[in-house]
């Protein structure tokens, strides 16, 4: 399956950039500097120890270029592809001390985003056939956003909302300051937000159909039980797109999926992610 858009070069460099800065301090790697002599070199494997979906590889080239700017990229497998446990992502050659600096920043970030792939990929084969779509939130890491939506793209899953800047979301937060569905509704339509680009929270049916009636383009269903999920789809379904969300996680999706909702919103996919398992193994270089 394709990766997608690969993440802007120059955005992945400041993130690598400052999780180097975390983990090397002002001193850099004590370790490295003591016990490996400085022109040594070696060759980096990382492997997978368990069957997952791979992103995140040119992530883990960066870190190891911050390093060592010649280091040589012997092999990668393709962000978006599947990968079985022994297998290896990625396979550089370079100076020994800048491959063990870089050891654990490239793996935080390759595990990370090798997961929510992971879970992304397995969200979408669990309702495959339903018609429904996994969208991804804004439950992300700070600072990672860009990369972990990154990887629920290589996983298949489709991009929601990058930020607040991008779409109108109106929730019970906004109402309370904002006033009833209706007016908040045409507030928006009148500061120029198109209609597709407006999505209102809902707890009821009776409030998606004023959601609907004042214009809203999308329908966020929250929290709502599967029975009352069927009965917003009876009445709302081709009149706006109807988006299921709340404590939604894999593995319990499909029941959701046939109610005839057109999305899934599923924040467990970065927000409770789990690390895949990945190692680094090291051999020295003539």
């Amino acid at each position: 399956m394709s990766a997608g858009p690969a993440p802007d070069r120059e955005a992945v460099r400041r993130v690598v950039r400052a999780a180097l800065d975390e983990d090397l301090g002002a001193s850099g790697d004590l370790t490295g500097r003591a016990v490996v002599p400085e022109g040594a070199r070696g060759r980096a494997v990382l492997v997978a120890r368990e069957p997952l979906v791979v992103a995140g590889v040119p992530v883990a080239v960066e870190v190891f270029r911050a390093l060592d700017p010649a280091v040589v990229v012997e092999d990668r497998r393709e962000d978006g592809s599947a990968a079985a446990a022994g297998d290896a992502l990625l396979v550089v050659s370079g100076l020994a001390r800048a491959l063990l600096a870089g050891e654990r920043t490239a793996l935080n970030l390759l595990q990370r985003l090798c997961g929510i792939a992971s879970a992304a990929r397995a969200a979408v084969e669990e309702v495959a056939g339903t018609g429904a779509t996994i969208l991804d939130t804004r439950k992300t890491a700070p600072g990672l956003r860009m990369l972990d939506k990154y990887a629920v793209a290589c996983g298949g899953a489709t991009n929601h909302r990058y930020g607040l800047h991008d779409a109108v979301m109106i929730k019970d937060t906004h109402l309370a300051i904002a006033g009833p569905i209706g007016r908040a509704v045409r507030l928006a339509l009148d500061a120029g937000v198109p209609p597709q680009a407006i999505t209102v929270e809902v707890a009821t049916p009776e409030a998606m159909e004023e959601a609907i009636a004042a214009g809203a383009g999308r329908v966020l269903l929250d929290n709502m039980d599967l029975a009352t999920l069927r009965r917003c789809v009876t009445r709302g379904k081709g009149r706006a797109v109807l988006e299921a969300s709340g404590g939604l996680r894999p593995g319990a999706l499909r029941e959701v999926a046939e109610t005839g909702v057109d999305c899934l919103s599923v924040g467990a996919l970065t927000h409770s992610v789990r690390s895949a398992d990945l190692a680094m193994d090291l051999e020295p270089l003539a």
